[in-house]
């Protein structure tokens, strides 16, 4: 009777007196960037049976990836309109330099705690 993985196409070769799974991790090289590594991070410490999971089907880096592409997109978003709403505007940052960097430091830690919730740390 075949096991499951060779039901599902799966091989193994002999190694002394083992029997050891033909494993081959395909995985395109994306960057994962900052926003990637932070959940990298997360999905060790917190949640290893998806870390596993992806890890061991050869998904995570491309996991990574996408999820620091829509972190990176979400954050711009957020900063934009944030910036809108707060009135941080190109005229504020020719008139006074000091309070536009203020305003948008704010913006960018506010967006950054949003977006670690959000997307990173769940």
């Amino acid at each position: 009777m075949k096991s499951l993985y060779e039901q599902m196409g799966g091989t193994y070769h002999w190694e002394g007196d083992y029997l050891i799974p033909d494993l081959v991790v395909t995985e395109e090289d994306r960057p994962i960037g900052l926003w990637g590594r932070r959940h990298l991070q997360y999905l060790k410490q917190e949640s290893k049976l998806l870390y596993t999971e992806l890890l061991t089907s050869g998904r995570l880096n491309s996991y990574l990836a996408e999820v620091n592409a829509q972190a990176e997109e979400r954050m711009l978003l957020l900063t934009e309109q944030m910036a809108q709403c707060e009135g941080i505007t190109e005229q504020l940052k020719a008139q006074d330099q000091m309070a536009w960097v203020q305003g948008m430091n704010n913006i960018k830690a506010q967006a950054m705690e949003i977006v670690n919730h959000e997307l990173i740390y769940i």
